[in-house]
């Protein structure tokens, strides 16, 4: 059972609480329960009826669970490379040409803004799109931080669909265009996003795609836990 949200600024989701599954923060792998909630483990193993979630490499702690509450098992994708130093000339300062951390976070502010998304949807999606991987580059040729097609940049009107803020951009027009199209139904969207508007029409919703229904839960429970450290955040300022 997927959640449909009434607005992109309004909503709040309480009481869905995370599973934590795997305290490690190097994690080999993240699971994905047909319920939505997720978490991060070293491996796993089918054991009879049973799916085996190892909580560390050495394999000296596991928790079971039914295999058919196991939506995916996806591998966490290695973190990125670190940039080589950008060699300075004797009169001039190191510039690096990767955006920081902060610099994102600006980026999806200004994009947010500018098509009242929240930015924790946007970094939701990010998240599950490319782990904020800005080289991130699919199989099927999807590319950056949103994973967009270079088809779909270029009808976007993305002229470099490497540089972070146009690719960003892009993928929040794009999913803005989605929001609008399907009545702000979350859940639609982000299907959308992930299958295609066509796929979403033709099944009246989420369609019965194994990777699809674990993205939707992906982002949704992603969602939760950056709106919740967000009110945290708010109500601790007061």
């Amino acid at each position: 059972m997927f959640l449909s949200f009434p607005s992109r600024f309004r909503v709040r989701l309480a009481g869905l609480a995370v599973m934590a599954l795997c305290p490690f923060a190097h994690a080999m792998e993240h699971v994905t329960l047909t319920n939505g909630q997720s978490a991060d483990c070293a491996h796993h193993e089918l054991v009879g009826e049973k799916m085996r979630l190892y909580l560390s490499a050495d394999d000296s702690s596991y928790q079971e669970l039914p295999a058919v509450r196991i939506a995916s098992i996806d591998r966490v994708p290695d973190p990125p490379a670190a940039s080589k130093p950008v060699t300075a000339e004797p009169s001039k300062p190191a510039v690096s040409s990767a955006p920081t951390a902060a610099d994102i976070q600006r980026m999806l502010a200004s994009a947010g803004a500018e098509h009242n998304i929240a930015v924790e949807l946007l970094a939701s999606v990010i998240k599950a799109e490319s782990n904020f991987r800005i080289d991130a580059v699919s199989r099927a040729g999807a590319r950056g931080l949103m994973q967009l097609m270079p088809a779909t940049a270029h009808d976007l009107g993305v002229k470099d669909i490497t540089q972070a803020d146009q690719n960003i951009a892009g993928g929040t027009a794009y999913l803005d265009y989605l929001l609008k199209r399907y009545k702000d139904d979350v859940t639609k969207a982000l299907a959308a996003y992930n299958a295609g508007p066509e796929a979403v029409d033709r099944y009246h919703g989420v369609p019965p795609y194994r990777e699809t229904r674990a993205y939707v839960a992906r982002v949704i429970n992603e969602f939760n836990k950056r709106m919740a450290a967000s009110n945290a955040t708010n109500v601790a300022s007061r």
